[in-house]
């Protein structure tokens, strides 16, 4: 695809980045998602998902955004072997409903936090598919990630990769859930487990335990799982992770996921940004996370969404930078995001209270091509202006977001609808030809 930078001249793209497939659709259209992760963590069991409002898809679906990776907890869904419990599933069907209503895409992300609630009220893997050996858990307060350290967490992992009950159990889940789901008009796809860890071998450091975890251990559970969830949908997308480790710049060891809908789905994530410093471009952390991020979509030919992303602390001196910075990057590789996380209030959030976007995360509302129906000639944004040139293929309607006061001019198209943040530009037919759609904030 086509680049142009934020001034307007050309930007260079780099090999990697050129190999990587974009995301596309049942008809060819080239997809670019870009939203936020919905989550509630909070409220489990009679009141799971209750904190999920209709708010969190109209304000986002407001401020231009198209998708939601929305986190699913596998304790909530099955608290006892073999009962999956309807109340929430309905909950999560009536979530889905507000984002249809609102136009947003789901991925549905089979979500764990330190495997699950068997260690220090964490969510994800049911306590009764968590087995320790009877090993040491330690909670490290203010260092909840090094929890995945400690070593009944990482048997925990160990026995769910190797023991023949807890992979059936796990594709029974995804199984279930897809034929559940997978007609709702809301789905997109399947993230298929979120920021998988595993067992530390005696002297392994984590880069070398990740590449080996990927290789022997996720890759043949991505294949189980991606088997189980196709007995009953077909049509929807696969998205694979590797572990936590490759935000430090390390190449994933995963290996081939035999389905045609796979998409790669690492995080973003800076460990000192994490630790609450402020960002540093002299380190050129996104350059080297670029150069190692795009090794495997170009070898396995598979599209790139990244499933989180955003630092804890977004009103630090060098975040402006940080946020242009990761956009540049990230759209020279990337099919799209989902930030993290819309939520209501401090932290992570988007959004304060009052539904005003938090320091600096803002940055993220601009014009994009969500749906492009033919072949993306140039993309440039800069100074208010969005300008997408594409040569048009068949009839096919092309999206692009328009979020805010903004004027839409387009050249080249057969008619053009503006409906909410979004404009639907038709083009093609018989003349084909290009076509040039300008967003000019006002």
């Amino acid at each position: 695809m086509g680049l142009l930078a934020p001034d307007g001249g050309a930007l260079a793209r780099t090999a990697a980045a050129d190999a990587v497939p974009r995301l596309t659709d049942e008809r060819g259209r080239v997809l670019e998602l870009r939203g936020w992760n919905v989550e509630d963590k909070t409220h489990r069991g009679a009141d799971a998902l209750t904190g999920i409002t209709e708010r969190h898809f109209r304000d986002m679906a407001a401020a231009g955004f198209g998708l939601a990776r929305l986190l699913v907890f596998w304790d909530d869904l099955e608290p006892r072997p073999g009962h999956y419990s309807e109340r929430y599933l309905r909950r999560i069907e009536r979530v889905l409903d507000w984002a249809h209503r609102y136009r947003v895409r789901v991925v549905i992300d089979a979500h764990q936090d330190v495997f699950g609630p068997a260690f220090g009220g964490h969510r994800g893997i049911p306590e009764w598919a968590t087995r320790t050996d009877g090993l040491r858990y330690v909670p490290h307060p203010g260092d909840w990630f090094g929890e995945y350290y400690e070593p009944a967490v990482q048997a925990a992992f160990e026995h769910l990769y190797e023991d023949a009950d807890l992979r059936l159990a796990q594709a029974r889940m995804w199984r279930m859930l897809a034929g559940r789901l997978g007609r709702h008009p809301a789905v997109f796809g399947y993230d298929l487990i979120n920021e998988p860890m595993g067992k530390l071998r005696s002297g392994e450091d984590p880069p070398a335990a990740a590449r080996r975890i990927e290789r022997d251990q996720l890759t043949p559970m991505y294949n189980r799982l991606a088997a189980a969830v196709r007995r009953a949908d077909r049509r929807h997308h696969l998205f694979v992770e590797p572990t936590p480790v490759v935000g430090e710049a390390v190449p994933t060891g995963l290996g081939r996921v035999h389905d045609p809908k796979v998409v790669y789905a690492p995080h973003f994530y800076n460990t000192a940004m994490e630790a609450g410093r402020d960002y540093d471009p002299a380190a050129h952390w996104i350059e080297t996370y670029e150069s190692a991020v795009t090794r495997y979509p170009r070898e396995q030919r598979v599209p790139v969404v990244i499933g989180e992303w955003g630092p804890p602390d977004s009103s630090l001196p060098n975040m402006p930078r940080f946020y242009d910075d990761a956009l540049v990057s990230l759209s020279r590789y990337a099919s799209g995001w989902a930030a993290y996380t819309w939520c209501y209030g401090g932290g992570y959030c988007a959004v304060d209270e009052a539904g005003r976007f938090r320091a600096n995360k803002g940055r993220l509302v601009r014009p994009f091509a969500e749906v492009v129906a033919g072949r993306v000639l140039g993309v440039s944004y800069g100074a208010g202006v969005y300008r997408l040139v594409y040569e048009a293929v068949g009839a096919g309607v092309s999206v692009v977001s328009v979020p805010g006061a903004s004027r839409v001019s387009v050249v080249g198209a057969m008619s053009v609808r503006r409906l909410g943040a979004r404009v639907f530009v038709r083009a093609g037919g018989a003349g084909g030809g290009a076509v040039v759609v300008t967003v000019r904030a006002v």
